[in-house]
């Protein structure tokens, strides 16, 4: 039998005690401290010991509940399984594993699909609860079947209008309310009735479905047309080609989570392509042109891509502010190169990437000597493609520019990478 500790973190549902197993019941009865969200104490009206509500700042009460546990046992009450999107994770890192037992309910999830009637073994979970929900949209585009903990302002029907606004409407949704409560509600949507009802309660779980039995989860490399993108005319050579594309952002190592910055980024190509591959990250789209603003915006609106920030302005200055990032694209200069590298070299993390694509022997030369300044030695492709174009009854070869991949890594440590 494992050693008794000294805290016992409790889940609890809406329906109070009564689904509490004797378990738990026990350990709040020989509790001296109770601990919990003030809805949750009030399920222990009779309970006689200390009594601590949870609210702003996590860290001193879980500092007032280590010196609590040094003399008698504490319960700790959550919201149904407290390490699945809960506090739990927060509580162990604080107190030690060894000296905190968890007692778990039905997380509010596992009740949602319950109640929906669909198994969930394959679906993914997104909390937004405090969160931002920026890159949502994006989040979506990999997944068929997706529950949500929402808030006040992400709420149900604000996200469904975020869906309604980017054309993402092939799902169905389920809003589960009070789940397990007296007040359990649970009710079916389409996304543009969803995106208008008002009387959905605070405490819920979103649920959505895609209802097109076709889909296909979206290869895992996006390798996009240029045609897929409005673009800036007479000017549609400017827009990075997709092999180009292809090249470019492995080099950048993109993870999912990483910040990546798109300098000169006109149509917005790169940086769409780059937000797809880092769906919890967020993506920087710098471009100076005022055309090339409304383009790169129609495009993000276009795509459903929600984790790209628009930044009007020119490098380097622009760059001022920006989180610091993991990954640099360089398409567009303006006559700044140089100073734009240096920028980006200084604020890059330690093994983040900068890559640079140079099609002028100018900014070839101007990119190598500023590198090697810094005694880097990069990578460097000469990318020439060729594409088959149709000429009468036949197929012939039409050469795309000449481009010049630039890739390099900024040390760990000081000193010189090749």
């Amino acid at each position: 039998m494992s050693p008794r500790r000294a805290i016992t973190l409790i889940g609890i549902g809406d329906d109070g005690c009564v689904s509490l197993t004797s378990r738990a019941v026990n350990a709040v009865m020989k509790a001296g401290v109770l601990v919990g969200g003030a809805r949750h104490l009030e399920f222990f009206p009779q309970f006689q010991g200390e009594k601590i509500v949870l609210k702003d700042g996590l860290s001193p009460v879980l500092d007032r509940v280590a010196e609590l546990a040094e003399e008698q046992q504490v319960c700790v009450v959550a919201s149904g399984d407290p390490l699945f999107f809960g506090i739990g994770s927060l509580v162990i890192k604080r107190l030690g594993a060894e000296h905190v037992e968890v007692l778990p309910q039905p997380s509010s999830m596992q009740w949602a699909f319950a109640r929906a009637g669909l198994k969930w073994d394959d679906a993914a979970f997104l909390s937004l609860h405090g969160r931002s929900s920026e890159g949502f949209l994006t989040r979506l585009k990999g997944q068929a079947k997706v529950a949500i903990l929402t808030d006040e302002k992400n709420s149900p029907g604000a996200l469904a209008r975020r869906m309604l606004e980017h054309g993402e409407t092939a799902w169905v949704a389920w809003v589960c309310e009070h789940l397990a409560g007296p007040d359990e509600r649970v009710r079916r949507f389409e996304v543009a009735d969803l995106a208008s009802c008002q009387d959905i309660g605070p405490l819920n779980v979103l649920l959505l479905v895609r209802s097109d039995l076709s889909w296909r989860a979206p290869c895992a490399i996006p390798f996009l047309h240029e045609d897929r993108f409005a673009k800036r005319m007479p000017k549609k050579g400017l827009i990075t080609k997709r092999e180009v594309r292809l090249l470019s952002l492995a080099a950048m190592g993109i993870r999912p989570d990483s910040v990546v910055w798109d300098i000169g980024a006109g149509s917005g190509s790169v940086s769409i392509e780059a937000a797809l591959l880092a769906p919890k990250g967020v993506v920087y789209a710098v471009e100076v042109d005022p055309e090339g603003i409304e383009i790169c915006r129609d495009n993000l609106l276009a795509h459903a891509v929600d984790n790209v920030r628009v930044i009007a302005g020119r490098a380097p200055e622009a760059l001022t502010g920006l989180e610091a990032p993991d990954a640099v694209f360089i398409g567009g200069s303006k006559g700044s190169m140089e100073e734009i590298i240096d920028v980006v070299m200084d604020r890059l993390q330690p093994g983040g990437r900068l890559v640079v694509n140079a099609i002028t022997l100018e900014n070839v030369a101007e990119t190598y000597q500023t590198l090697r300044k810094r005694g880097l030695v990069p990578e460097v492709t000469l990318l020439q493609v060729s594409r088959a174009e149709p000429l009468a009854h036949y197929l012939r070869y039409e050469a795309l520019n000449p481009i010049q991949i630039f890739a390099v890594e900024k040390p760990s440590q000081t000193g010189a990478v090749s």
